[in-house]
């Protein structure tokens, strides 16, 4: 018998990425749920956020599902999301990671969320849903 390497747990809603201009003020809009991820770079200010908080006129990527790998990991743990987006590139499922310090999340286009969560179970990876 194969031993479970991880518990991922699937988030209920469906989220955005979003691209703001780096001068833009982080909106209030990204930040009203329990998950959001902002990013600010020199180059651009990034929301993860669900979608149903995104306005109209925002430049942003919708119909992801969010994998969240049930932490926390330790910062000794080698390859977790290498090895997570190994079995996924392998059935050619594009991801967006993101990491936090206790944990990482993996974002995948909902039309590939059923496909990814069967190639994570055949590798012995387990997944609640929320």
């Amino acid at each position: 018998m194969v031993e479970k390497k991880l518990t991922m747990k699937l988030l209920k809603e469906k989220y955005g990425v979003c691209r703001l201009e780096k001068t833009d003020p982080i909106p209030e809009w990204g930040r009203n749920s329990d998950f959001y991820s902002i990013t600010k770079t020199s180059d651009e200010l990034s929301i993860v956020c669900p979608q149903d908080s995104i306005p109209n006129d925002i430049k942003c990527e919708k119909d992801w599902r969010v994998l969240k790998v049930e932490g926390p990991l330790d910062f000794s743990l080698i390859g977790i999301l290498a090895s997570i987006s190994d079995i996924l590139a392998q059935k050619e499922i594009s991801i967006f990671a993101i990491s936090t310090y206790d944990t990482d999340y993996i974002l995948v286009k909902d039309k590939e969320i059923d496909k990814a969560i069967s190639a994570l179970v055949n590798e012995a990876y387990e997944i609640l849903k929320d």
